[in-house]
């Protein structure tokens, strides 16, 4: 738990604070002035009282008091109890452990939960600040680290940080049953002569169908058009201990002409499927045989994978894709 500010004794300015309103009827019934005031931090500001002596405001004697006013951390509610700070503006570490703790004291007033704070880069040096008052990493981003703090006594919620990496393999066919395969100059399979689909990590706020089109043009400059996501497959501990979404898709050639990207690829061509899956690479492996026969299936006709269809949802106001057998559904519905 955060500890209180030493010697202070936050009372919240507000008319719905009786223990703040005798508190100032008394200033003004004894004429005495506040000595002082120091304004630190954003916008909402929280009223103190700091005794002189060591007796506790809470006997409400007469003693000499000073008012601060001390400023809280600007934040905005989350739909889960918590708060969300954003910080920008610079601050002295000793001022910050102030305002974060009479912060952290109001929120847990409010009955709030969770605390998320995003400190940007120029603001590194307040990450110790926070870590010694018992926030902890979340994740990172170029430019900023999230930090989180769980203000209630029970279990933390706090959901984990992007658990799963998401990849991409593009099967390509042209009319002659010929597959786009690539070799690569780096990676896993450099200097192993393996032939395989074009393959890629799909970016941030990008959908699969796109990552699919764009790896295929990146590696190989032949243009394509997304058909299908024909499977995909769940791994973990793949990637810095995370797990790994990989989707095989299908998509249709455009263009035929190969123009090597030879930062990432040694060498593309286009081969016949029956010498790709001959490999002996591919025929000790156990996932590449699955996905060899579910693109045989489908080049003969007998499967039918996922298509992206365009979906609004009342979760947001962007379009995004739901990807499902249209070929089956349409059926269902003329049945």
């Amino acid at each position: 738990m955060l500890r209180s500010l030493p010697k202070l004794s936050p009372l919240f300015s507000s008319a719905r604070n009786p223990r703040y309103l005798r508190s100032a009827q008394r200033f003004i019934s004894q004429g005495r002035r506040p000595t002082s005031r120091v304004k630190i931090g954003a916008a909402t500001t929280l009223s103190i009282l700091s005794k002189s002596t060591s007796s506790a405001i809470a006997s409400e004697t007469a003693a000499e008091d000073q008012i601060q006013q001390i400023k809280l951390l600007t934040s905005t509610d989350d739909n889960y109890g918590g708060v969300t700070v954003e910080l920008n503006h610079p601050m002295d570490s000793s001022e910050f452990i102030q305002v974060l703790r009479a912060s952290v004291s109001h929120w847990k007033q409010l009955g709030k939960k969770g605390v998320w704070i995003k400190l940007p880069i120029h603001l590194a040096g307040l990450v110790e600040a926070l870590v010694k008052e018992g926030f902890w990493y979340h994740h990172a981003e170029p430019n900023y680290l999230m930090l989180v703090y769980w203000i209630p006594d029970s279990p933390s919620t706090i959901p984990a940080n992007a658990t799963h990496r998401v990849g991409v393999g593009s099967f390509v066919m042209n009319e002659k049953q010929e597959v786009l395969v690539v070799q690569e100059n780096s990676g896993l399979f450099q200097g192993t002569g393996i032939w395989k689909f074009p393959t890629g990590v799909v970016d941030q706020g990008e959908d699969i169908c796109v990552a699919a089109v764009r790896e295929v043009k990146e590696e190989t400059g032949v243009d394509s058009e997304f058909v299908e996501v024909l499977a995909f497959r769940q791994s973990h501990n793949s990637f810095f201990e995370k797990s790994d979404l990989f989707f095989v898709c299908m998509l249709r050639p455009l263009s035929f002409n190969i123009q090597t990207q030879r930062f990432e690829i040694l060498d593309a061509q286009w081969m016949p499927f029956e010498e790709y899956a001959a490999q002996p690479f591919v025929q000790k492996s156990e996932l590449l045989k699955y996905i060899n026969d579910t693109c045989l299936a489908k080049m003969g006709g007998q499967y039918s994978g996922f298509c992206p269809v365009s979906t609004s949802s009342n979760f947001s106001d962007q379009k995004n894709y739901l990807y499902l057998n249209a070929g089956t559904l349409k059926s269902s519905y003329s049945s």
